[in-house]
């Protein structure tokens, strides 16, 4: 597969609405398709208008905890994910790659809708000033899983979905929140654990 097939991918991924999605996330929404249509290599880092970035939030087979890694560059606890590489052929697969990369878990299960869009400014490895057009995707690990921190890490920890560390990512909150709707809509619960309000 090449960028072209992963933007593909991306475009037809972002056409359907994400679960709950209010205007401001329908507008979100579009403005990424926008992006895709105008930009010529969307999901190469290369990009330095801006690109795609694919993150994983990852939570335990419970649904109690997810698992955070305190990023080096950025001096906070963040989800796992990172930009799409060439072997990707999906933004889910991409996710799921870092995850895995990131977390030293095998087994992980992804749904493959998105559950949430977010734009922040950034400074990649590269050294550039960008944004990343971050899509975020459930990952749940199978029971018992024993994360490994890999060399991206500070620190690599389970987190009660109530109790999260600090300093924290601006957007894990929202994040989170997404991914315990989504994961309590596939188990069949009513209502979610109640994230941290941060």
């Amino acid at each position: 597969m090449t960028h072209a097939d992963l933007r593909a991918d991306a475009a037809a991924r972002l056409q359907r609405p994400l679960p709950g999605e209010d205007p401001g996330a329908a507008a979100l929404r579009q403005a990424f398709l926008s992006y895709l249509q105008a930009v010529p290599n969307p999901t190469e880092r290369a990009c330095a208008a801006g690109h795609l970035t694919a993150s994983a939030v990852l939570l335990d087979a419970t649904g109690e905890r997810t698992l955070l890694t305190l990023h080096p560059r950025v001096g906070a606890w963040l989800q796992l994910g990172g930009h799409c590489e060439n072997a990707d052929t999906t933004l889910a697969g991409a996710a799921l790659r870092e995850a895995a990369e990131e977390s030293g878990i095998d087994g992980l299960t992804i749904d493959p809708d998105p559950i949430q869009l977010d734009v922040h400014p950034v400074t990649c490895s590269l050294g550039l000033p960008t944004r990343h057009f971050d899509v975020r995707f459930l990952v749940t690990a199978p029971p018992g899983a024993t994360p490994v921190r890999s060399a991206e890490s500070e620190q690599l920890a389970w987190w009660p979905v109530d109790a999260l560390p600090e300093p924290l990512g601006t957007g894990v909150p929202a994040a989170l929140l997404a991914a315990l709707g989504r994961y309590s809509a596939a188990a069949g619960i009513d209502g979610s654990p109640a994230a941290a309000d941060r």
